[in-house]
Parts: structure tokens; C-alpha cells; sequence
């Protein structure tokens, strides 16, 4: 359990964080930005518990502790032989986090009828919070791809954060589905 007693440190005034392992990392790092963009992905999501019924916001928090074990993943640099098991003192993401996301996409699908145009972000206030939230996953997808070319990382944290977005995606339009309906393109409309 994790027990802060002091917010403060001042151990980052010199523009570094540490990490997991001990070590120091600048802040400007693509490691560091990573981390925060998984965290403000959380955020969004955060928000969007405040607008969605009790089911989704259950699943919803439940992604939110996966982000946080997201962040600790990222957190946690890997050694030449890491494996990306998760131990006693390493949080990982695991394939079993990502399976339940590729679950919960088929299931919300399975009540949504088939796209047959691109859709605006919006709708309902709920499905469009969960709009917000995927458009930052993207972004935090993005950073961990870009740490990921330059870096080992769990293969796993990429593919939780790529699920994730279709995920958010996906409730979207069953929010929508039960509201008011999803908002679609009309290419060229305003020409």
C-alpha cells in the first residue's frame, strides 16, 4: 500500500522524477511524458464517471486502476532481460487487462448496429465526456509508442492503451445508442 506522508519532496526542483527503480529521470523525457499523458487520459476518464450510469462508471473505475498500473508499468524501467512478468515488487500491465477490454468492446458492440459513417464527437454530455477521453487516449497511446521506439517497454501497456480507445469509442455510441443517437458525418456539408 502505497503511504504519502508529504506531498513535497523538492527532490524534483532540479527538473528530474524518480522512477520505480530508483533512478532519476528528467522530466522532459519521453518516459515522464508518457506517464502524464496515461494520467490525464485517467483524468478525462474521471470526469466521465460523473456523467454515465452506475455500469459504465463500475467498468470505468476499473480502467482507471488499470491506468494507474499503467503509469507503474511505464514507471519501471526494463532490465536487458526483463521478461515484463509482473512480481512482488514490479506492477505490470498483463495480457489478461487487455482481454478484458477486447471483452467488454464485444459486448458493447454486440447492441450497437453497424457503422456506416464516421461519427462527430458528441451526442449526450456522457458519451461526449467519453469522446474527450478517448481523443487524450490517443494522445497517451501515441507518447507510449514514441518512449516504446526508443525504449523496451511491456508490449502489453501499448496494446491496453490502443484497446483502450476503441473501448471508449465503442461505449460512446452505447451511450448514444440509448440517447439521443450518435452524431454523423456529412462530408462536405458546409461547402
Amino acid at each position: 500500500m502505497v503511504k504519502l506522508n508529504k506531498i513535497y519532496t523538492r527532490t524534483g526542483d532540479d527538473g528530474t522524477t524518480g522512477l520505480v527503480d530508483g533512478s532519476r529521470c528528467p522530466k522532459s523525457s519521453l518516459r515522464i511524458a508518457a506517464i502524464g499523458s496515461v494520467d490525464e487520459a485517467n483524468s478525462a476518464i474521471g470526469l466521465a464517471v460523473c456523467a454515465v450510469g452506475s455500469e459504465a462508471a463500475t467498468d470505468l473505475t476499473r480502467i482507471q486502476n488499470d491506468l494507474f498500473d499503467c503509469g507503474a508499468d511505464l514507471a519501471t524501467p526494463a532490465a536487458e532481460d526483463d521478461d515484463f512478468a509482473p512480481g512482488e515488487m514490479v506492477l505490470r500491465i498483463v495480457p489478461a487487462q487487455v482481454e478484458w477490454l477486447e471483452r467488454a468492446i464485444d459486448a458493447l458492440n454486440d447492441t450497437l448496429d453497424p457503422l456506416t459513417s464516421f461519427i462527430l464527437p458528441g451526442g449526450s454530455e456522457a458519451a461526449g465526456r467519453i469522446h474527450l477521453a478517448r481523443a487524450i487516449t490517443r494522445r497517451a497511446e501515441r507518447d507510449v509508442a514514441a518512449l516504446a521506439a526508443e525504449d523496451r517497454l511491456n508490449p502489453a501497456a501499448l496494446q491496453y492503451m490502443n484497446r483502450l480507445s476503441d473501448y471508449l469509442f465503442t461505449l460512446a455510441r452505447a451511450i448514444n445508442a440509448g440517447g439521443p443517437g450518435d452524431v454523423l458525418w456529412v462530408p462536405g456539408a458546409n461547402r
